[in-house]
């Protein structure tokens, strides 16, 4: 059993309301918003005013939350920053967003403290003890220093602010930066308050599972944009218990499912993949009869995963698709999806979903195209000093996700693949994500990614790195053996490599640019 099953045992906790739990430090939601009241001045006494932003390089927490409703309050834009990137990485997220103020957990700040710029405030969190389990940190690497100012200390040295901004800011969260640097999606000024998108929230919030008394674990970063959204508007707006998983473990998951009761999860499809590999006994060891709702964004779920998970846990699973640009803009129910397998949803009530060839052409129904989309309820964006890479994803007012796909005579969307990821090999497009969920049914295989290298004849040929379950051993001749009886002779990878892991984010997604990028600069090419 994991470290995060030993860590949630905590008595009465369906007595737990009203607040936070991580491990066993329970903080309560008026207790969690005066603090950040506290440091909305704190902030405002170093500077920060509506429009400004706050940085943020924490691991899911207490002061996530604090920190993020405090900076909303004076409307100022919290960033939450990937901490699993680079000292270099993320010095760049905090010159480009133009921050004035970082709030870091300590064993992050040993990792950057070199490159942060010297304009910038950091208030540290020292660093919990069931993060630092977690994470392998030491004891000396989660506590601050005496030069850096204590988040907690420092915010209970104002008082609180009492006039709020009413401008009601966003987020900016950085992408994942598919090539060259990653970019800030920030909200332009605009509000909910209308009917059509006080109906959008609704929609988005049933998807979710969210509503009054909603009990919910938090099992994926708040980095990224859905996880952010589904943990700040359950803790804003919704009176229920959220539970920090310190880091996802299938079985702790169901363990805290059962302990705390609870009733909603937002989740992504490989931590589906992880809890259907956990033994029938450990599955059935667990009473998981108070969930009401599941949804999961960030990545296509192979089919056969999805069914499994339905079989499993009933009809409950709800998917929803959008970007962090567009926000939400389909979305589907299990009987739904049984409906039209491998569909990702349907638009939204306020949305407009089309595809286009190539040319600019507008696609029929079952035609293949690259996807763009609008939500109409939802404010727009810029990229942060970037408005020349926001005019390269627009057509005819609306944004494109980067996705090939097609809409079935009902109206479902499904997605084919990732435009920058198709290959093309001697003209032939080949779509990786079929041959990889080929190979996620192969025994053995526990996580793959498929993508085009150069190829003097064909322009790209196929690689396939592989990452194998532990004590299997295949051959690159049996994984190719493998795809040739189920698809086509052209979509056979022509390179396979095996891999110890391979460079896949917490949200599912795949950082292919990384496996790519060897072949293409050998060959003195650009991907």
């Amino acid at each position: 059993m994991g470290e995060s099953v030993q860590s949630a045992v905590v008595e009465a906790t369906p007595a737990l309301t009203h607040g936070v739990l991580r491990g066993e430090h329970f903080v309560s939601l008026e207790e969690l918003n005066r603090r950040a009241l506290r440091a909305a001045t704190g902030l405002r006494s170093l500077g920060v005013r509506a429009g400004d932003t706050v940085a943020l390089l924490l691991r899911n927490d207490h002061e996530f939350f604090e920190a993020s409703f405090a900076a909303s309050a004076l409307g100022a834009a919290p960033v939450p920053i990937n901490w699993h990137g680079s000292a270099e990485e993320i010095a760049y997220v905090l010159q480009d967003c133009e921050t004035s103020v970082l709030v870091v957990h300590a064993d992050l700040l040993q990792q950057v403290r070199h490159v942060i710029p010297s304009n910038i405030t950091v208030l540290g969190v020292p660093t919990p003890e069931s993060i630092a389990s977690s994470f392998s940190v030491t004891a000396s690497d989660a506590g601050l220093s005496e030069d850096v100012t204590e988040w907690s200390a420092w915010l209970e040295g104002f008082g609180a602010l009492e006039e709020l901004d009413d401008s009601e800011p966003w987020s900016m969260i950085y992408t994942s930066g598919t090539t060259g640097h990653p970019k800030g999606v920030r909200r332009l000024p605009g509000t909910h308050d209308t009917e059509e998108g006080l109906d959008y929230l609704t929609e988005v919030g049933a998807y979710f599972g969210l509503w009054p008394e909603m009990r919910t674990v938090i099992c994926g970063p708040m980095y990224h944009s859905a996880p952010y959204a589904y943990a700040v508007l359950a803790a804003r707006s919704y009176a229920g218990l959220l539970v920090i998983q310190d880091r996802f473990d299938p079985e702790g998951l169901l363990a805290l499912i059962e302990l705390h009761r609870i009733t909603s999860l937002y989740m992504v499809p490989t931590m589906f993949v992880r809890l259907l590999r956990l033994p029938l006994e450990v599955r059935a060891r667990y009473d998981l009869s108070s969930l009401t709702h599941v949804s999961h964004t960030a990545a296509p779920c192979p089919p056969d995963v999805k069914r499994a998970l339905i079989e499993w846990w009933g009809p409950i699973i709800s998917e929803l698709y959008g970007s962090t640009e567009v926000a939400f803009i389909a979305g589907c129910t299990s009987e739904e999806w049984l409906a039209h397998p491998g569909t990702v949803g349907r638009p939204l009530s306020s949305c407009d979903v089309r595809v286009f060839d190539e040319d600019g052409t507008e696609l029929a129904t079952g035609e293949s195209g690259e996807v763009f989309v609008r939500a109409k309820a939802t404010t727009d964006f810029t990229y942060q000093g970037k408005a020349e890479a926001r005019a390269e994803v627009e057509r005819d007012g609306l944004i494109t996700c980067g996705d090939v796909g097609f809409l079935d005579e009902d109206g479902f969307l499904y997605l084919c693949d990732r435009v920058r990821d198709m290959i093309i090999s001697g003209g032939v497009n080949i779509y990786p994500i079929e041959i990889e969920a080929c190979l996620l049914k192969l025994p053995g295989v526990a996580d793959c990614a498929v993508f085009g290298i150069p190829d003097s004849e064909y322009g790209e040929s196929i690689a396939a790195a592989i990452k194998l379950e532990p004590e299997v051993a295949l051959t690159a001749g049996e994984i190719q053996a493998h795809v040739r009886e189920h698809l086509a002779s052209f979509k056979v990878p022509k390179v396979v490599t095996f891999h110890e892991s391979l460079p896949r984010e917490d949200s599912g997604k795949m950082f292919k640019r990384k496996l790519r990028a060897p072949y293409w600069e050998q060959a003195g090419r650009t991907i």
